[in-house]
């Protein structure tokens, strides 16, 4: 393939902030921490960490509401995958790695809105992934921040 001027290539060219890589590798952690527990510690993660309350199900209820968060385990450890990837392959995508996790999230939260979970008590899992949101919301400024600044993006 000949590289012309609007030819983009994916490589490990990264433009932004030095401290971006480090808050998307920082998230990233957390979120394969989280899928982890969620397809290994599923019970635990599910009735402590989320606030779910298992006992209120039927079996088949239980059992249903377990197996959608092993799923969603399994959809974090993928992209945490991806975004291992991306930081130690394509740097130059760690901007559109953070849209895709913060689209990820957004779309999470206002599914929620639309279906909401019922919880007891106040759970630690939704305020963890509120302040994962905000380090992306920075993480992503601070990717784009130095391209910015040059006039590139």
């Amino acid at each position: 393939m000949v590289e012309t001027r609007h030819t983009r290539r994916i490589d490990a060219a990264y433009r932004g902030h030095g401290l971006a890589p480090w808050v998307l590798g920082a998230v990233v952690s957390v979120k394969i921490a989280q899928g982890l527990l969620l397809l290994f510690a599923n019970d635990y993660v599910v009735r402590t960490a989320d606030g779910i309350p298992l006992d209120a199900y039927s079996p088949a209820g239980a059992r249903t509401v377990r197996s959608v968060c092993a799923l969603l385990g399994l959809d974090r450890l993928l992209f945490g995958a991806l975004a291992i990837a991306v930081l130690a392959r394509y740097r130059g995508k760690i901007p559109a790695m953070f849209v895709l996790l913060l689209l990820n999230d957004v779309g999470r939260l206002v599914i929620l809105q639309v279906f909401p979970i019922v919880r007891v008590g106040s759970p630690p899992g939704p305020t963890m992934n509120l302040v994962l949101l905000g380090l992306m919301i920075v993480g992503l400024a601070m990717s784009l921040w130095h391209a910015r600044r040059r006039g590139r993006l």
